[in-house]
C-alpha cells in the first residue's frame, strides 16, 4: 500500500476527532501530527493519541503551534502574541502513512485570511467526523459539500449513539463512503483501540 495522508476533521469541536485520529493511527501503524493546538499542552490530543495506541511504528511529530488557551487557534494565538502562518505549518517527511488532526472544523481561523481548510493539501484523503446533535446535518452537509468541492477525497466516521434518519440523510445526500462508527464506549483505552482499528482497517 503506497503512503496515504488521512486529514481527520470534525463537523464542530468535541465530536471525537482524538479518537478517530487514533483508531486511525493503529490501524495503519501510521505516523500521527497536529499542527495546531490550542490549550491542554500538558495534556495534549498527541499525548493522548500516544497513550491509545499499542503499535511501536507510530511517530508523533511536534506541533507547528502549540497554544496556551484553549479557544480557536486566531484568538488563542493573539492571547500568546504571536501569529499563525502557512507558512510555518510543514508537514513532517516520513515515509509512512500520515494521520493529521485538524482542531475544531474546517473553517476555523487560524490568523485573519487563513483557515484550517488551507492546511488540506490536495493529496490528503479527508476523514469527517459526524456525531449527531441538533444540527448535525447542517454542519455534516456543510463540511463534506464544501470539501467536495474543493476536490477532495472524502469519507465519514460516525462517532456516538447510532441515529438512524440522521446516518440515512447524511449517506443519501453526499454520497460518501462510511468507514464506521465509534459508539459511545464507557471509556477508551489501546484494547478498545485495537478493536475498532481491526473494524476500520479495511475501509481506509
Amino acid at each position: 500500500m503506497k503512503q496515504q495522508k488521512y486529514f481527520i476533521t470534525g463537523i464542530s469541536t468535541e465530536v471525537g476527532k482524538t479518537i478517530a485520529s487514533a483508531i486511525i493511527t493503529e490501524a495503519l501503524e501510521a505516523d500521527y501530527w497536529k499542527p495546531i493546538q490550542s490549550g491542554d499542552l500538558d495534556y495534549s490530543d498527541t499525548h493522548k493519541v500516544q497513550k491509545l495506541i499499542s503499535n511501536k511504528k507510530s511517530v508523533f511529530y511536534p506541533n507547528s503551534y502549540a497554544l496556551q488557551t484553549p479557544m480557536s487557534p486566531h484568538a488563542s494565538a493573539e492571547i500568546d502574541g504571536t501569529q499563525i502562518e502557512l507558512k510555518n505549518i510543514k508537514e513532517p517527511k516520513t515515509k509512512n502513512h500520515l494521520v493529521i488532526e485538524g482542531a475544531g472544523g474546517l473553517l476555523v481561523p487560524l490568523n485573519d485570511t487563513n483557515t484550517i481548510l488551507d492546511v488540506i493539501k490536495p493529496d490528503y484523503k479527508v476523514i469527517v467526523v459526524s456525531r449527531h446533535y441538533l444540527g448535525s446535518i447542517n454542519h455534516t452537509l456543510l463540511t463534506i459539500n464544501l470539501l467536495k468541492e474543493k476536490g477532495f477525497d472524502v469519507s465519514l466516521v460516525f462517532s456516538g449513539n447510532e441515529h438512524p434518519t440522521t446516518e440515512s440523510i447524511i449517506k443519501k445526500m453526499t454520497d460518501v463512503p462510511v468507514i464506521g462508527r465509534i459508539e459511545e464506549e464507557p471509556y477508551f483505552d489501546q484494547n478498545v483501540i485495537k478493536e475498532y482499528a481491526e473494524l476500520f482497517r479495511d475501509k481506509l
